[in-house]
């Protein structure tokens, strides 16, 4: 497993842009599926992006698709989310994952979770 630690969050107005990172500890990262997942007050966590080990696929949530974009720099053991035209809706802590089998990652089952960051957007 890895230790993930996740930066970038703040308090924005709608339409303006955020990056999170999603900074990862071992060796091993670059053979890791990242995912990004967020939790609003009183709602379930949500899928919102992933991408592949090798950055090759990329999936994401319809409610996200065409403003948010997921890259990784596996020299630098990290892993982005660029987060444009920002909504109140998309206000909510998020979390990064991280799993070998990319399908954990996908499922919400990865196996090793960074601690959050607050994302906040307003009207």
């Amino acid at each position: 497993q890895v230790q993930l630690v996740e930066s970038g969050g703040g308090l924005v107005q709608a339409g303006a842009s955020l990056r999170l990172s999603c900074a990862a500890s071992g060796r091993t990262f670059s053979s890791y599926a990242v995912g990004w997942f967020r939790q609003a007050p009183g709602k379930e966590r949500e899928f919102v992006a992933a991408i592949t080990w090798s950055g090759d696929n990329t999936y994401y949530a319809d409610s996200v698709k065409g403003r948010f974009t997921i890259s990784r720099d596996n020299a630098k053991n990290t892993v982005y989310l660029q987060m444009n035209s920002l909504k109140p809706e998309d206000t909510a802590v998020y979390f990064c994952a991280a799993d070998a089998a990319q399908r954990r990652v996908v499922a919400g089952t990865g196996r090793s979770w960074g601690q959050g960051t607050q994302v906040t957007v307003s009207s």
